[in-house]
Formats: structure tokens, C-alpha cells, sequence
């Protein structure tokens, strides 16, 4: 999968971007670990700076909790800090928002917890840590020696034994003794599960104005082309969502991947929101994601991303995607797929 990327436009896929690992020689023009004073706040840690953590190699997974990416990367950064933590690894998780929503620390102090974090979380609502490091994607790893200096970045999911023995270099050069010369390999669950092995014919798409793609007004929905998608019922358009006004209302859209997920959020003042979900018409039964039943029903109970369509095959026909909303007040704000 190509990384989520704020080059153009804010937070869409950077499809000119090629996910990448480069990885830079010992030599003193790596750049230095930049100062992490710009957090705006730490989780599961004390603030953390760039001179305590001389003498640590040091990995910075620059990450945010609706990015369907970042969540796929999230098992092999917990293993890897679990794993090489004895070793005088230090991982750190820089938080930098894509929407409004996750600037709020409380909404990342509940992510980080409900995805059983334990590392350092540093939270970058105003994006310093972001331009001092230069990112340009999410998730970006960042690897770091010993000697505080930036050795190697990866951007974007994926290549996981490369960022690894990236990890076991840096380290064997500190010094370390016995470090594993083995790979680790979990299996993610839910949302955090591996993406699909053929690339999607779906693409990221955005609900609200600013940069909202193939959205047909008033269409019936068995009638939408593939990547196109419509509204049913009284909705309120912003420029990150759209929010449901009426007690009903619907989202339709024709897609084709194996995973469907949608960023939602419950009505204002977190009043949950039940749905139910269709595919062609009928419930998902086996079909169904890790936050639908069966028979296609669940509820938005937080701000985050939901996977609510995971098929037990990778799918090469379009489908047709639907899902009503049984209260008012909901908040949408992108598909993702995979």
C-alpha cells in the first residue's frame, strides 16, 4: 500500500510517492535526532529529548489513529519494541492528526489504549515533530543511532524484515550483546490484520468538501459506477465530513477490494449511532468486518476507523456497499480500503 502523504492534498494517497527505505552509512553528514521538545503532550512516558536518549538506538513511527496504514503497521512495532526493548531499543510513536478529531489528546489517549500501546507516544497536535523531522507520509519510520544521528527512513507499510534488520544493525553497532538475529511475525487482527495481497481498485476516498471525489447527487444506488458514491437522507456537509441531520440516512458506495473501512463518529456529545450494513443488497454473514455482525449491524461509539467489510476472498468484482445509519448525528469522514 502507498503511504498517506500531506504533500498533495493534505492527508490523500500520494500516488507519485514510492514507499521507500533509504538507509544512510555511519558517516556524519545522517542527520541529527531532531529536539522532540515540540510534543504537545506524552503518553506512557515522561517527555522524552533527543540528549537523554543518546546512547539508545531509537526508532520514531510517525502514525495517526484512523490511518487503515498506520494500524497495519501497529503489530510489528509492538513486537519489535517488546522484543528489542532489552537490547537498548527505544521505540517512539509521534501521533500527527490527518483530521480535527485527533488532535484531541483524550481521543489518543483512548486510541493508544484500546490498540494496547506501551511505548512512548508523542503527541504532535501542532505538527512540530512532523516538519522537524520532514515527513511526508504516514506511517514513517525513522531510525536512529546510538550516536543520536538518522541512519535510514522507511515511508509506508510493508517491508517489515528490512526495517528490522535495520534495527539489529544499529544496534550490534552500539554495541549490544546477543541481539536475535531472527524476524518476528504477528498476525494483526480486525483492522490491524495484513492487507489484502492484490492492490485495491478503490482508493482512499474523502466524504467532506475540502476534498471530496465521485460523488453522485441523488442517485440510486444500484445505478453508481465503481468508485462513485451517494447520500441518502438530510446530511450536512463540512469541509473533513458530512454529518447526518436526519434521524435516518444512508451512504452507498460501489467499490471493489476485499476490505471496506470507513472513519466515522458518533453524534455531538458522543451519543452512539447504530447502522446496519448490506453488500449487493444483503447482510455481509461471513463477509462481515470486525466491527459489524453478520447480519450487519453495529454501532459508532467513537471517533475512529471502522472495518466493517472484510470478505473471505479477494474480490475482483465491484460491489455495492451500503450502509444505514438508525440514529441521527453521525459523523463521516473517508473510506479506506484494502
Amino acid at each position: 500500500m502507498l503511504p498517506r502523504s500531506l504533500a498533495a492534498p493534505f492527508g490523500a494517497l500520494a500516488v507519485a510517492l514510492l514507499a521507500a527505505v533509504s538507509l544512510a552509512g555511519p558517516a556524519a553528514s545522517s542527520e541529527p535526532l531532531p529536539a522532540l521538545d515540540g510534543a504537545t503532550g506524552w503518553i506512557n512516558s515522561p517527555p522524552l529529548t533527543a540528549q537523554a536518549l543518546r546512547g539508545k538506538v531509537v526508532l520514531v513511527d510517525f502514525w495517526t489513529y484512523s490511518c487503515i496504514n498506520c494500524l497495519r503497521t501497529l503489530p510489528y512495532v509492538r513486537a519489535w519494541a517488546q522484543k528489542y526493548g532489552p537490547n537498548g531499543l527505544v521505540v517512539i510513536g509521534a501521533h500527527t492528526p490527518e483530521f480535527s478529531f485527533e488532535r484531541s489528546t483524550a481521543n489518543v489517549q483512548r486510541a493508544v489504549r484500546d490498540l494496547h500501546i506501551d511505548y512512548p507516544v508523542a503527541v504532535d497536535s501542532e505538527y512540530a515533530l512532523w516538519k522537524a523531522f520532514g515527513t511526508r507520509a504516514w506511517p514513517s519510520f525513522f531510525f536512529v543511532d546510538a550516536n543520536g544521528r538518522i541512519r535510514g527512513q522507511q515511508l509506508g507499510e510493508g517491508r517489515y524484515d528490512q526495517a528490522e534488520r535495520m534495527i539489529q544493525q544499529l544496534l550490534r553497532e552500539a554495541g549490544r550483546q546477543q541481539v536475535p538475529s531472527d524476524l518476528v511475525a504477528p498476525q494483526g487482527e480486525g483492522t490491524q490484520a495484513a492487507a489484502a495481497p492484490r492492490q485495491p481498485s478503490s482508493d482512499e476516498t474523502y466524504l467532506g468538501t475540502a476534498r471530496a471525489e465521485g460523488y453522485v447527487a441523488g442517485a440510486d444506488a444500484r445505478s453508481l459506477a465503481l468508485n462513485q458514491w451517494t447520500l441518502a437522507g438530510n446530511w450536512h456537509a463540512q469541509a473533513e465530513q458530512v454529518e447526518l441531520d436526519s434521524p435516518t440516512g444512508r451512504i452507498a458506495y460501489r467499490f471493489r477490494a476485499r476490505d471496506l473501512h470507513l472513519v466515522l463518529g458518533p453524534a455531538r456529545g458522543g451519543k452512539p449511532v447504530r447502522f446496519r450494513v448490506r453488500i449487493d443488497g444483503m447482510p455481509p454473514g461471513a463477509d462481515h468486518g470486525s466491527d459489524t455482525d453478520a447480519e450487519g449491524f453495529g454501532t459508532v461509539d467513537a471517533h475512529r476507523l471502522y472495518q466493517l467489510v472484510r470478505q473471505s476472498r479477494d474480490e475482483t468484482r465491484p460491489r455495492l456497499f451500503e450502509i444505514e445509519f438508525l440514529d441521527p448525528g453521525v459523523r463521516a469522514h473517508a473510506f479506506t480500503f484494502g
